[in-house]
């Protein structure tokens, strides 16, 4: 995968205006964008900053820098275009984790907008095969990076961990069996592409791939495709299996 350059806002913006107008119209598409703009102004304010220093009991345990409160302005406003970054909870990751019943050394976990790593440390902690996260913004992977390169626990049992900067349209899925996370990472027409791609790659080696959603806003992406079998769920997730 190569490494893409520094997503620009405006291309952004374009490509985010074009895909809203051409499925909700010209109304509906600046009704949205001003509200982007107006959420983007309201956390950015003192208060708000404060708050997204709430989940940082992860980070001081571990001394790493994860949480959503020290992203920059412009990764920020770019993630009301693709997906903001929101580091994920861990005892809602150990709830989710807690449903495979699989032999981790078999299983590669990708983790798809990975930001700042958060997920891969937590991921360390199970004895996968390899941990892998892709990463858009170069400015999260670069913390992530240092995080990768700071943790220290005596939990982990992965230790062939790696994060990339590059476009998730572009991943080259690893042939082996794969635990797929998604923390609602990319908008429609990328989560369709995505699961297109790993459609392809399951053709030609068929294998068993869980796919695990966070925040599941378009999981009739997954539904619609028959080999995908829904096989948990809640408000806050749901699990997919295929192949085997």
């Amino acid at each position: 995968m190569s490494s893409p350059p520094n997503p620009g806002l405006l291309c952004a913006m374009r490509r985010s205006w074009k895909e809203t107008r051409s499925h909700h119209g010209f109304s509906e598409t600046t009704r949205s964008f001003a509200g982007k703009f107006w959420e983007f102004v309201h956390e950015s304010t003192p208060g708000k900053q404060r708050s997204r220093y709430g989940d940082a009991e992860y980070d001081w345990d571990h001394h790493v820098n994860t949480t959503s409160a020290t992203v920059g302005w412009r990764e920020r406003l770019l993630g009301h275009f693709h997906s903001p970054y929101q580091p994920t909870e861990p005892s809602l990751f150990a709830e989710i984790m807690a449903n495979l019943n699989i032999d981790f050394r078999e299983f590669t976990f990708i983790d798809v907008g990975s930001g700042k790593g958060r997920v891969l440390l937590m991921a360390a902690d199970y004895p996968f095969h390899r941990v892998l996260g892709v990463e858009l913004l170069p400015a999260l992977h670069q913390v992530a990076q240092e995080n990768l390169n700071a943790y220290k626990s005596d939990s982990q049992r992965c230790f062939t961990v790696e994060a990339v900067c590059g476009d998730a349209g572009e991943i080259v899925f690893p042939n082996e069996p794969i635990v797929l996370y998604l923390f609602n990472p990319l908008p429609g027409s990328g989560l369709i592409e995505l699961i297109a791609n790993l459609k392809r790659s399951l053709s030609q080696f068929p294998r068993m791939v869980y796919v695990l959603y966070h925040n599941p806003l378009l999981e009739h992406v997954l539904a619609d495709y028959p080999a995908f079998n829904k096989i948990r769920g809640t408000h806050q997730y749901s699990i997919f299996r295929t192949g085997g």
